[in-house]
């Protein structure tokens, strides 16, 4: 099973989220654009694991002790690709948030996992491949109140990517 574990979104962020995707897909030549139920943001990426390693993950999640905390979506920029850039939503890396994935991430690497080890910048992806003219621009930033992470596997049903939660942590 393909896994990572995330921040899943309330209704508000989601139609949001998905109004700044639909605009970058107005001002776009093609890409590949996010679907509405797979807007997240990833806290850390497991890849291909057993399902002790899910056993595992599940574990390290019910260890992770975090209080509700605002997260704030402020502005939309792209990584540069020869195929096609990606485009994202950053979210501020404020400290909840941050004390949340390094907890994350230390207690899944203790446990034996091989996780990227790149400074961790949350983002939102919008799409990918995207051949566009446009430039990043600016949005009045918005958010939610984080109260749980998932456990979310990932799937190709019927050529479509489909991530569904395997498990949930919700905050104290």
């Amino acid at each position: 099973m393909r896994l990572f574990i995330a921040i899943n979104f309330n209704s508000d962020t989601r139609v949001q989220l998905l109004a700044m995707r639909d605009e970058l897909r107005s001002r776009s030549e093609r890409g590949n654009f996010s679907l509405p139920e797979n807007l997240h943001l990833t806290l850390a990426f497991l890849g291909e694991c057993t399902a002790k390693q899910v056993s595992d993950a599940n574990v390290v999640m019910d260890l992770v002790n975090f209080d509700p905390f605002d997260i704030h979506i402020e502005r939309v920029g792209q990584f540069k690709r020869s195929t096609g850039d990606i485009w994202w939503v950053g979210v501020r890396g404020n400290k909840p948030l941050l004390n949340l994935q390094r907890g994350l991430t230390s207690k899944l690497i203790a446990a034996g996992y091989t996780l990227d080890r790149r400074e961790y910048t949350p983002h939102i992806t919008l799409g990918r491949g995207i051949v566009t003219d446009t430039s990043p621009w600016q949005i009045k930033p918005f958010g939610e109140t984080v109260t749980a992470i998932e456990l979310m596997k990932s799937d190709r049903i019927a050529g479509k990517l489909t991530y569904t939660a395997i498990h949930r942590r919700e905050a104290r």
